[in-house]
């Protein structure tokens, strides 16, 4: 069976990799789409994230979304119904999970991070709690970005905007992009987005940002110096926090989403401290799929337009590149490893 793999730092393959033998209660899906997520940037672009290191080839993504191989009447599944994936499966016993912090169970197994195998191949065995079925009118597209949006989703409850508070956003990649959206729902008075990527601030304006720029430092000309109530940093740059920090008012909030590049943070204490900030961090997200195909749905936030690029298992080198360089207007790429949006 077909499936992409990554070897180490910017060395991405197509290869074979055994067809699933489910245990018993599991089901098979046939992957229709997978996105190509920062994480998985991480993966390729330094050969880890923190303890998640690259060392031996694995199949990446857990964006991902598949149609049901077998029917499983007793699930209520059936041959060729499209299903979202929750790639987490926290334990359920831990002190954490009993207190309702799922996505930090520290037992969780978590499909297409090393060692486990993820969605850029053709079938997968997944457990029927992480299966989402979606609306029948849903395109693969929107099915593949109900993880990213659910990510965005839990960091906007943690982050938990004011009516007619003023919000930042660090980073215009896919998850900044909903963001940007969510805010705008949460009746803020005003959205920056800061992006040193053009076409990627571009985004961010047509997705409903009242500004953007390439640099932190036109909120304080858009704020009289002031800096904004809400900060969310959702970029991979170490400088990141260092200028969410700088971009927040005095007793001002900073959630942090993003991931660093080289697992480190550069900032000075004193910034944090004087201005007495408030920071959080956000992790992966809980149950959420509920309202992200709500929000999908009912046309309130447009994750469609987010997906620029398209690739079959063997161009999946072209899309880590493009995504990673920031090359050809590519914001979210999906890796297809079939026909598209048909099934079988």
């Amino acid at each position: 069976m077909r499936a992409t793999f990554i070897h180490g730092i910017r060395d991405v393959r197509l290869g074979e990799v055994e067809p699933p033998r489910p245990r018993e209660g599991m089901v098979t899906i046939q992957v229709a789409g997978c996105g190509i997520c920062g994480s998985d940037l991480h993966y390729y672009l330094e050969g880890g994230i923190g303890a998640a290191q690259v060392r031996d080839p694995f199949v990446p993504g857990h964006e991902f979304a598949g149609w049901v191989v077998d029917d499983h009447p007793a699930l209520g599944l059936s041959r060729g119904q499209l299903v979202a994936v929750d790639p987490a499966h926290a334990c359920g016993r831990c002190e954490w999970c009993h207190r309702g912090h799922v996505n930090l169970c520290p037992h969780v197994e978590f499909l297409g991070a090393p060692p486990l195998h993820g969605g850029m191949a053709e079938r997968l065995a997944v457990r029927p709690e992480q299966l989402v079925p979606v609306p029948r009118d849903f395109s693969v597209r929107k099915a593949v970005m109900l993880e990213p949006l659910g990510v965005a989703i839990h960091a906007m409850d943690l982050a938990r905007p004011h009516l007619q508070e003023t919000v930042a956003v660090l980073g215009c990649g896919p998850i900044a992009l909903c963001l940007v959206q969510l805010a705008r729902l949460a009746g803020v008075e005003r959205v920056f987005a800061i992006d040193p990527v053009a076409y990627r601030a571009e985004a961010a304006r047509r997705l409903g940002a009242h500004d953007a720029a390439p640099t932190f430092a036109a909120i304080a000309e858009w704020t009289g110096g002031r800096g904004v109530d809400l900060v969310i940093e959702a970029t991979n740059s170490p400088e990141g926090f260092h200028h969410a920090a700088e971009a927040a008012r005095i007793g001002g909030r900073i959630l942090l989403a993003g991931i660093p590049e080289g697992d480190r943070y550069s900032l000075p204490a004193a910034l944090c401290r004087r201005k007495g900030l408030k920071i959080k961090f956000s992790r992966r997200m809980g149950h959420v799929y509920p309202r992200a195909i709500r929000l999908v749905a009912e046309g309130a936030v447009d994750v469609e337009s987010i997906v620029t690029h398209r690739f079959d298992l063997s161009e999946a080198e072209n899309g880590f590149r493009l995504q990673a360089d920031c090359q050809d207007g590519a914001l979210k790429s999906i890796i297809v490893p079939g026909e598209g949006d048909t099934p079988f």
